[in-house]
């Protein structure tokens, strides 16, 4: 769709435009015109009903609020708003008593003539007309205040989005050279080694660097490609710990079911920081990763060898697990359900997510 045209985009246009449609609408919704002498008559008692009309409206909406009822002095702006009322009333009431009861007078029905010879002072006392008026004065008033709120609300609604993306990309920068990192570092160590599976490594990371920067980009991908994902990260670390470590990954899931990327890889590079960089022993890990009629469920147990001692892995861990709540309360805010189970010789994480 082609871009309106700039003079669309001006308030000025948009007003007159506005203005132009309740002048209008009033006009050309007459029923009887056998109650005004002419067009004109028409034309005329309709402009000074407008005229009110903009009066009040522009009066309240940048006078009375920003200097009265955004700055709660709600009091004041009740006055001085019965004060704008009365005043414009009264402007209202001089112009119908002096000028149109003068020049269509000849053309009045029996009640409007009767009306008409009430002097301007006891005109002024009337409360129910004075009521009726003020609501035809401010209907324009809170069309356009619900106008501008819901436009307010899209600007505040697309500045939450772009808040969240950029907290988002920011998370996600600190997620990806943390991980990159340690899987580079298994790569140097092989290479060292001279290995015969360094060539091997180096596919699998390439797969996992083109899915970390070309294809995760959106808050939610098919649960598939985290998959992969987790199955390369697993076979590196697999190379790199050999018999030391036994891994089971178990899922059953529809793989077109949208998951936000990254989240479930800090869970397990966290167990393997703490359940295999110093175990002596076999380390173990089981992950889990299955599904219902309405959530994801993943699951992620490691044993802990008994002489743990590395803080600063300790600090990371927590700081990756930061990372990860952030980011579920940006993408599953009150639906997720995390649950930790750090004991002597073992953890286990359970994280439930309503699927997408």
């Amino acid at each position: 769709m082609d871009k309106l045209p700039a003079y669309f985009q001006s308030p000025v246009f948009r007003h007159v435009l506005f203005w132009t449609v309740v002048y209008l609408y009033f006009v050309l919704s007459v029923n009887n015109t056998s109650m005004y002498a002419s067009y004109r008559h028409i034309l005329e008692s309709f402009g000074l009903i407008v005229l009110a009309q903009m009066v009040t409206t522009y009066t309240c909406i940048y006078v009375l609020m920003p200097k009265l009822l955004d700055k709660n002095k709600i009091g004041l702006f009740v006055f001085w708003m019965l004060v704008l009322l009365m005043s414009v009333f009264a402007l209202y009431q001089a112009a119908k008593t002096f000028y149109f009861d003068v020049i269509y007078f000849d053309s009045y029905n029996e009640i409007q003539v009767k009306y008409a010879l009430e002097p301007y002072g006891k005109r002024l006392t009337y409360f129910s007309v004075f009521l009726s008026k003020c609501i035809l004065y401010l209907t324009p008033t809170a069309l356009l205040l619900m106008a501008r709120f819901y436009q307010n609300q899209q600007k505040f609604l697309k500045l939450n989005e772009q808040k969240k993306i950029a907290e988002l990309t920011a998370l996600r920068n600190q997620l990806n050279p943390h991980f990159l990192f340690n899987t580079l570092n298994n790569l140097y160590s092989l290479a060292l080694d001279k290995s015969d599976k360094t060539p091997e490594v180096i596919e699998k990371l390439s797969d996992i660097l083109d899915y970390i920067l070309y294809r995760c980009k959106n808050n939610y991908v098919p649960v598939q490609k985290e998959i992969d994902l987790i199955e390369n990260y697993l076979a590196l670390e697999k190379i790199r710990y050999g018999e030391r470590i036994a891994v089971n990954f178990d899922y059953t899931i529809d793989p077109e079911t949208k998951i936000a990327p990254l989240l479930l890889l800090t869970f397990i590079e966290n167990a393997f920081k703490h359940g295999v960089t110093q175990e002596l022993r076999k380390a173990k890990i089981d992950i889990s990763l299955t599904m219902d009629n309405t959530d994801l469920l993943f699951s992620i147990y490691n044993s802990k060898p008994n002489n743990s001692t590395e803080r600063n892995s300790e600090n990371e861990g927590r700081l990756g697990l930061k990372n990860v709540m952030q980011q579920l309360e940006l993408l599953y805010p009150n639906s997720h359900e995390l649950t930790l189970a750090n004991e002597v010789d073992s953890y286990k994480a359970v994280l439930r997510l309503k699927k997408k």
